[in-house]
């Protein structure tokens, strides 16, 4: 690990010299790759330039006990060897987890999509709800909410809501919230009273940037037509709403959220393209879709993740175990106990596998 370590450090100073060069800050794009690359090694060579130093010093005063020492001065050094040890081990655990292997998609923005599942009006007023829960907390995060696509009903709620979500580690922290939702109450339509399980899915998609998914235009279909209202009534004259097929994939993506044509267009093709690269990671990258499936918040849309039961005013989660009795603040965007519960068992695995 110590190897390992060294060479990061070597490697580091090695970009500290390119981003200074007059030459490569010239090269914008080139600048800004070997500034992202220095800034997300900095945490891991701060460390472990401390861990040499403790180390160094505890080698020093380890040395010293084998010395022939007045009894306070034994003391004092016996008590800075402990607190040595102490510190070098702490560092030690510290290097490991920082060297365990981040998901490369995890700076990254995200497109999520809602969808109701088993329950008719009562899931897709459960969609709604878990829309305004994300929107709560990325107001939480101060981070951008955009919608992208939705299909309301005519009691509220939404059969489908697309929307991306822009912010620092936005993909981190949501991406744990792939799965199915599931929710326990009684229906404000149902009049005797009994307690009805609905459901909604959520994906929670990075955002692929142009570069990482190459469309040919000569694959895609692109219809318009006019934007609908609840209950499918047209809510505009004008065929602003788009349609885009990728016909190789038969993937579809569309957008009518906007009065504009043009930035449905380019809303439609940012799913698109999300929606083009989970196909790909998942064909190119199998081994890595195993390995997500069988950790914590592996993603896959079938898993029943969650629960919120009205009656008891409870939230579960099924990954890890953890049941809170705060449903209210829940779906007002208090999320981050979940999430921080699911990053650290997520960890946690990740560091048995790496030992």
């Amino acid at each position: 690990m110590l190897e390992k370590l060294q060479k990061l450090e070597d490697y580091f100073l090695e970009l500290e010299a390119l981003i200074s060069d007059p030459e490569i800050i010239n090269r914008q794009q080139e600048w800004q790759k070997y500034t992202r690359e220095h800034s997300r090694l900095s945490k891991t060579v701060e460390v472990f330039r401390n861990y040499k130093i403790v180390n160094q010093q505890l080698i020093e005063a380890q040395e010293m006990q084998n010395e022939k020492l007045e009894e306070d001065m034994a003391l004092m050094v016996k008590e800075e060897v402990a607190l040595l040890s102490n510190q070098k081990e702490q560092l030690d655990e510290q290097l490991k987890i920082l060297l365990i292997p981040k998901d490369p998609f995890d700076e990254k923005d995200v497109i999520v999509e809602i969808r109701a599942g088993t329950g008719g009006d009562e899931a897709a007023l459960f969609a709604g709800e878990l829309f305004r829960m994300y929107a709560r907390y990325a107001e939480r995060r101060n981070w951008k909410l955009e919608i992208l696509n939705s299909s309301e009903t005519d009691i509220g709620g939404f059969k489908e809501i697309v929307f991306m979500v822009e912010g620092e580690g936005a993909y981190s922290c949501l991406k744990y919230e792939s799965g199915v939702h599931r929710v326990q109450r009684v229906p404000a339509t149902e009049s005797s009273g009994r307690i009805h399980t609905s459901a909604a899915t959520v994906a929670v998609l990075p955002e692929a940037e142009e570069v990482e998914v190459e469309i040919n235009p000569q694959d895609l279909r692109i219809d318009t037509f006019c934007s609908t209202g609840p209950g499918g009534q047209s809510v505009n004259t004008t065929k602003s709403a788009v349609r885009i097929t990728h016909v190789p994939t038969n993937i579809v993506a569309s957008c009518q959220d906007e009065k504009s044509q043009h930035k449905n267009r380019d809303k439609a093709m940012k799913v698109l393209r999300t929606r083009l690269l989970e196909v790909i990671q998942n064909e190119h990258d199998a081994e890595m879709a195993q390995n997500r499936k069988s950790q914590v918040g592996s993603g896959d849309r079938s898993e029943r993740i969650r629960t919120y039961n009205f009656p008891q005013g409870r939230v579960t989660d099924h990954r890890v175990g953890l049941t809170l009795h705060k449903l209210d603040l829940v779906l007002d965007g208090d999320i981050g106990e979940f999430i921080e519960k699911l990053a650290a068992a997520e960890q946690e695995e990740l560091l048995k596998r790496a030992q």
